[in-house]
């Protein structure tokens, strides 16, 4: 199974956002570069956070992104699954629509192995994923340098 660009982003953001000091607060623009990823994207990602209610956004000086106590406890496979949705692996409905979807084993062997990736994300949480080694290699990540 491969996950969408925006919930790969989604990840490595509140990844970066657990493990950063109390008081501090990055821009969204300051974990697009450290993620090195699109601005313009990450805007989205955040904005689908905060709605969520995984991280928190506050504009003007002083302002900027925080992960909620509920973000930190999240479960990984919670938010994936959010953000990913329940859509089927394969299209067996499509235009045109397979001609074995009425007799096929496959369709439901991929939603079982769908529904056990998600199920093997369940135990862990945000605050899981920062732990040693990946939590100091996530605070020494800041913007790469401009070509």
């Amino acid at each position: 199974m491969r996950l969408k660009k925006s919930t790969d982003l989604a990840l490595r953001a509140v990844m970066r956002l657990a493990v950063t000091k109390q008081n501090e607060s990055l821009t969204t623009r300051e974990v697009a570069e450290a993620m090195a990823a699109p601005y313009a994207h990450m805007v989205k990602v955040v904005a689908r956070l905060q709605h969520l209610g995984v991280v928190e956004a506050r504009r003007g000086r002083g302002g900027g992104l925080e992960l909620t106590a509920f973000g930190l406890r999240s479960s990984v496979g919670w938010l994936v699954r959010t953000l990913e949705g329940e859509e089927e692996v394969v299209d067996c409905d499509g235009d045109p629509p397979c001609p074995l979807r009425g007799a096929c084993l496959l369709r439901r062997a991929l939603r079982e192995a769908q529904q056990a990736f998600y199920a093997s994300l369940e135990t862990l949480t945000i605050g899981d994923l920062v732990g040693s080694p990946t939590g100091p290699v996530l605070v020494g990540l800041t913007a790469r340098p401009q070509d």
